[in-house]
């Protein structure tokens, strides 16, 4: 399979066609920086969106054009995804690129790890997204008395005075990747970051079984009862439309929520709230967006380089990022251009890195390989639609991780 992948004619000078999933307004809105700055050096732009926000079809897609020997220019992947196709040789080698531009000393470790292989960069990392973060509409809070909470108590009884108003409290997208990912905020509310790791990043089993995961999946129950009865299928961003025209309350999502309230003309603390899921305020878990270079012949393309160059430059790192949600993937660009948001979640990222609370997301392919990320998915869904009860979701998820190793 790889070997007809690196036999394939190379894109046309001067072009570049990405493969990406970034198809919702906010995020094409910050794609099209990316491609506005490869424009003014003379490089095209062949589009490949494949849409879904988790990147599952994407990767389908992928597997299907390296299986044909059709390998895109680049392809945007998420962690474990990365290190299996630079496993397979599929992968440049970007480290020349990077040496010229220093990005071992300005691209953090937890990133490098994914980024690297062997000590061969083989994908430039273009933001870092945390995951557990909470939108809501500032104007429905307001008016039914509702603080942020900070507890898990709180932000129950903030849901429970929602509901008693008539609003819908949560607004969630039934899809396998959202299911996981307002699960991956509630078990480390749950289990802390120490049962955090323990469960999903060490896969322990006593970890994956304990009576916090059964709290967990009790909270997951909680949640479930309290989204409106058309969530199924939902896409991820027309939940958060829900809530920034106030038909709901929260949505527990990443920072590339940020994006959609922006596009529609709102404002962080003025029309909308942001926050860290109740009782994980010192952690962040996170992914990362990064564009892996397909090998095409042996050597990066003139226009591959300049596409990583172009993605790993200060001037661009601030400028999509400042749309997109995220933070920036360099630790030296300033946050003078960021919102209220934007600047607390570079706050919350560097203290997290200092005091060991900065953990690969277990919903975005960062804390194990895509094979028990996807074994944990089909649990979690499954429970949230009710085929178990918590108790024995915690036995499956045991079962399914044992399985899957």
């Amino acid at each position: 399979m790889v070997a007809s992948a690196l036999t394939t004619a190379p894109a046309l000078a001067e072009d570049v066609e990405v493969l990406h999933w970034w198809t919702s307004g906010g995020e094409a809105a910050a794609l099209n920086v990316l491609k506005g700055d490869l424009e003014t050096q003379g490089i095209g732009w062949q589009d490949m969106p494949v849409a879904g926000g988790g990147g599952e079809a994407a990767m389908t897609v992928l597997r299907a054009r390296v299986t044909s020997g059709n390998a895109p220019t680049a392809v945007q992947m998420l962690g474990f995804d990365i290190l299996d196709w630079a496993d397979q040789g599929a992968l440049a080698d970007l480290n020349s690129v990077a040496a010229e531009q220093g990005w071992d000393a300005v691209v953090p470790e937890a990133l490098q790890a994914f980024a690297k292989v062997d000590g061969k960069w083989v994908s430039a990392p273009v933001n870092v997204h945390s995951t557990n973060w909470v939108w809501a509409n500032k104007a429905v809070l307001d008016s039914n008395g509702i603080a942020v909470p900070t507890t898990w108590d709180e932000f129950a009884a903030a849901v429970d005075a929602l509901s008693a108003a008539g609003v819908t409290p949560i607004a969630h997208g039934g899809q396998a990747w959202q299911d996981a990912t307002v699960f991956d905020a509630v078990a480390m509310g749950a289990l802390g970051p120490d049962g955090y790791k323990a469960a999903f990043i060490d896969l322990d089993e006593d970890a994956l079984g304990g009576d916090a995961m059964k709290t967990a999946f009790e909270r997951m129950e909680f949640i479930r009862a309290n989204v409106d009865e058309n969530f199924s299928g939902r896409d991820w961003n027309l939940a958060t439309a829900m809530v920034i025209n106030g038909e709901a309350g929260f949505q527990m999502m990443g920072d590339w929520a940020k994006g959609e309230f922006l596009g529609a003309g709102k404002t962080p603390g003025d029309d909308f709230l942001c926050f860290r899921f109740p009782g994980t305020e010192n952690q962040v878990t996170f992914n990362a967006d990064q564009f892996a270079m397909f090998d095409q012949g042996g050597t990066v393309s003139a226009e591959q380089a300049a596409l990583a160059s172009a993605i790993l430059s200060p001037s661009f790192q601030s400028a999509f990022n400042v749309v997109k949600g995220s933070v920036p993937a360099r630790t030296d660009v300033s946050d003078a251009d960021f919102d209220a948001c934007g600047k607390q979640g570079m706050k919350d990222l560097a203290a997290a890195a200092a005091s060991g609370n900065l953990f690969g997301s277990m919903a975005h392919g960062h804390a194990n390989p895509a094979s028990i990320k996807n074994a944990m998915y089909d649990v979690i869904t499954a429970h949230f639609n009710g085929e178990y009860d918590a108790e024995t979701a915690v036995s499956e998820l045991v079962d399914a991780v044992s399985i899957a190793k």
